[in-house]
């Protein structure tokens, strides 16, 4: 397990928060429960038919039967009244576990909630979208990995973020320095003591190639820079550019990025996606995640991949999104 994980694990223990899973007829969430209550990581709400479901120490609620179902069809119904949306069809909504889930951690019943292991990306964000709204002042929601892998000299001993892996599809050249800042801020959140230095990745090094993907990637550097000056901030930059010393000194030996990167910005969803996949697969490493940034309360998705262990390290990351969050 790596020194990342162990922290997560060791602050959410500290001040332990109330995470709700809601999908509690997938055997991987009733084994990654049975491992959070055993360590104590947070306290849990599973959702699903109480009969059917036993983790001594857990919460199990049926939303179709669960006493504040109404409460949370008339606050939905408020929340989207404006979309022509009735009393009866929010109580129909909330026969949905994600919809449920997601309202207990508006209305303060839950601190937050992780899904994915067998919904999509768009059956977990969208109600938080709906129901909790980005953060204030965000302008786009993206998602990143934690990646903790074998080799100590890339990145903060082995462990770096990779964005966004698993939302937007082909950001534009605004969205990615969004991307960047906001990976950047969470970089701080989760590695306090380690600098954030970002590396905006493409096939290109400083210009050497031409393309579209290049021109976006450099003037999302432009932009980046403008809105954080004082992030260390670089590219374009080729992968190796932005990891190995000797590469970089040969690429870009005037960029303070350059061979230092924590962060790897990537282009697309179609390179980020392959990237983490690549490294989790190959080089063995843990990736944690996709976790959301962007969102107003901690709600965090899944790779339909993932195994057990990862929902317990999501669980734990989440919970301390949640302490963050007060």
């Amino acid at each position: 397990m790596s020194d990342f994980l162990d922290r997560m694990k060791a602050a959410a223990k500290a001040d332990k928060k109330t995470i709700v899973l809601p999908e509690g007829e997938d055997p991987r969430t009733i084994e990654a429960a049975k491992k959070i209550v055993e360590e104590g990581l947070a306290n849990l709400i599973i959702l699903g038919d109480p009969a059917e479901i036993d983790v001594p120490g857990a919460t199990v609620i049926n939303p179709r039967t669960a006493e504040r179902k109404e409460d949370y069809a008339a606050k939905f119904a408020e929340l989207r009244a404006k979309k022509g949306v009735t009393l009866p069809e929010a109580r129909e909504q909330m026969n949905d576990a994600t919809y449920f889930g997601t309202m207990m951690v508006k209305m303060g019943d839950a601190d937050g909630l992780v899904s994915g292991a067998c919904h999509s990306t768009a059956n977990t964000l969208r109600p938080a979208l709906q129901i909790l709204k980005t953060a204030p002042g965000t302008k786009l929601v993206s998602a990143f990995f934690i990646m903790c892998t074998k080799t100590p000299e890339y990145g903060e001993n082995g462990t770096l973020l990779f964005a966004d892996c698993g939302l937007n599809i082909n950001p534009t050249a605004d969205e990615l320095s969004e991307v960047a800042i906001a990976s950047a801020d969470s970089w701080r959140a989760f590695m306090p003591g380690a600098d954030p230095k970002v590396a905006m990745l493409s096939f290109s090094t400083m210009g050497s190639a031409k393309g579209d993907v290049p021109a976006k990637v450099q003037e999302a550097v432009q932009l980046a820079n403008e809105k954080a000056p004082e992030l260390a901030l670089d590219g374009d930059l080729q992968l190796d550019a932005a990891l190995v010393k000797s590469v970089a000194e040969l690429k870009a030996p005037h960029s303070s990025v350059a061979g230092n990167a924590n962060i790897l910005v990537f282009p697309d969803l179609e390179s980020g996606n392959i990237g983490y996949k690549l490294v989790q697969r190959f080089a063995g490493a843990e990736a944690y995640g996709p976790v959301l940034q962007g969102i107003a309360k901690p709600v965090n998705d899944l790779s339909r991949g993932c195994s057990a262990d990862d929902i317990v390290g999501v669980v734990a990351i989440t919970a301390v999104q949640a302490q963050m969050a007060e």
